[in-house]
């Protein structure tokens, strides 16, 4: 009982505000999308790419919800179904904001560079760290523990460096959306309240983890001084 009133104190609150940031995305997405746009949302981005001069960057459909995101190996948006046609503030809200990400990559936005430089530490660390702290618990092994969680430090230092990606990319959508005219008043409003909250999944997700760290770190501190 200990263990677990030990655990819900680290992670019953990052676990709540996780929940809160989902809740508040798929909330505000689905007001925006009673809010009308002049052009759906595959348009919308391709209208800001051209005006960017990145005829190249191509846009593609894909299937699930909110899963949009650019590609800079390939350089294309991938955008879902309802972003890719909805004729809704949502949806060029998203698809704004993907391709402010493919003009992040066309200037070399230096924390984009630098985002795509971690991308392997960070997915090897992710894939580690749980294989790493289920074996350290299981045998009791507080250096196998700590390697895990030096693995998550990895994933951290990503999350930390995408946030101000991914900040820079919703504000150059709000910039740019309304300086051409693609949203209203009400639009705009609706585009950055999706934004705004969809920003809160990656503070959510930073916070998630850094509770995970400290908490592991607890167990190894407290175990070494009780031996």
């Amino acid at each position: 009982m200990g263990g677990l009133v030990i655990w819900l104190a680290f992670m019953g609150p990052p676990l709540l505000i996780v929940m809160w940031a989902q809740f508040r995305v798929r909330s505000t997405f689905a007001r925006a999308k009673q809010v009308p746009a002049n052009l759906s949302g595959a348009a919308a981005a391709r209208y800001l790419l051209d005006q960017a001069v990145l005829q190249h960057v191509g846009i593609e459909q894909i299937g699930g919800q909110l899963s949009d995101h650019y590609d800079p190996s390939q350089k294309v948006l991938r955008l879902s179904q309802d972003v890719y046609h909805g004729h809704t503030a949502a949806s060029v809200g998203i698809a704004a904001h993907e391709a402010g990400h493919a003009l992040q990559d066309a200037e070399k936005y230096a924390p984009l560079v630098l985002r795509n430089f971690a991308v392997p530490a960070a997915s090897f660390g992710g894939a580690a760290s749980g294989f790493l702290v289920l074996l350290g618990v299981l045998f009791h092994n507080v250096g196998m523990l700590m390697l895990g969680v030096v693995a998550m430090g990895a994933v951290l230092v990503f999350q930390l460096i995408n946030l101000p990606v991914e900040f820079d990319a919703s504000a150059r959508a709000k910039r740019l959306l309304g300086e051409m005219g693609i949203v209203d008043g009400p639009g705009g409003a609706a585009v950055s309240s999706v934004l705004n909250a969809a920003a809160w999944t990656y503070v959510a997700a930073v916070i998630q983890l850094l509770a995970q760290i400290a908490y592991y770190l607890f167990i190894i501190f407290a175990g070494s001084s009780d031996d």
